[in-house]
């Protein structure tokens, strides 16, 4: 019996010593990239190798672009399409959290997360796209530590520089040039409105760009990009 008393000792101390190195080295890597612009991401890294599995030449589009030189359309669009509460809230938008978990349990299975842009950042820098409650817990913790280590512009300068916006396509200037043949400064209300409508499922629409779906859902994010407050 001590000898199982003893081992299981042994046993925590490890599960937590693995947790804190864990912890350590996401703290690192936000800590950096509040100075450093990321140079992938793991998403991006998951995409690359099935694009390789076809094609080993396949690369990635992708290219960094300050937060002033993007389309003010294009930022107003992404906070009234994704997240019209991020200048306010802490990381999570938690009435849109219940309604996901509500939503989740009529279904019987994970839909929706209720994810705010820190959060859906989180889960790009660091995750994989499956979907589970043990994925959304390690996604709010390091959604904490971005809320509490860069600002809001910061956050969403990154958020729009390295989310997916197609097949291999990845950040505004990649999408707006892949698109539309201009760069994500250049980007009017309704290609900005289009853009956005296209984050929740991007590589479909890149496939699907003329998707009956697409138009009235870009319809209705211009109609609400005049009260979209972005960071300044």
């Amino acid at each position: 019996m001590k000898t199982f008393g003893r081992w299981l000792r042994w046993a925590l101390l490890g599960v937590l010593g693995l947790a804190f190195a864990w912890l350590l080295w996401l703290f690192l890597w936000v800590m950096f990239w509040s100075q450093f612009n990321p140079g992938t991401t793991r998403f991006m890294d998951i995409r690359l190798d099935e694009l390789r599995e076809k094609n080993p030449a396949a690369q990635l589009r992708q290219q960094w672009l300050p937060y002033a030189q993007i389309s003010i359309h294009l930022k107003r669009a992404i906070i009234a399409a994704e997240d019209a509460k991020f200048v306010d809230h802490e990381g999570f938008d938690w009435e849109g959290i219940q309604k996901a978990i509500e939503k989740n349990q009529k279904r019987g299975r994970f839909v929706a997360g209720g994810s705010t842009i820190s959060q859906q950042l989180a889960k790009n820098l660091f995750l994989t796209p499956t979907k589970s409650y043990f994925r959304k817990a390690e996604e709010a913790v390091i959604t904490l530590m971005l809320e509490n280590l860069w600002s809001k512009r910061r956050i969403f300068e990154v958020y729009l520089n390295v989310i997916e916006w197609g097949n291999g396509v990845f950040g505004a200037e990649a999408a707006a040039r892949h698109y539309f043949g201009v760069g994500a400064g250049q980007l009017g209300p309704v290609q900005a409105a289009r853009l956005a409508g296209m984050v929740p499922n991007p590589r479909f629409y890149d496939r699907n760009r003329n998707a009956p779906g697409l138009a009235r859902k870009a319809g209705i994010i211009l109609a609400r990009m005049p009260s979209a407050v972005v960071p300044e």
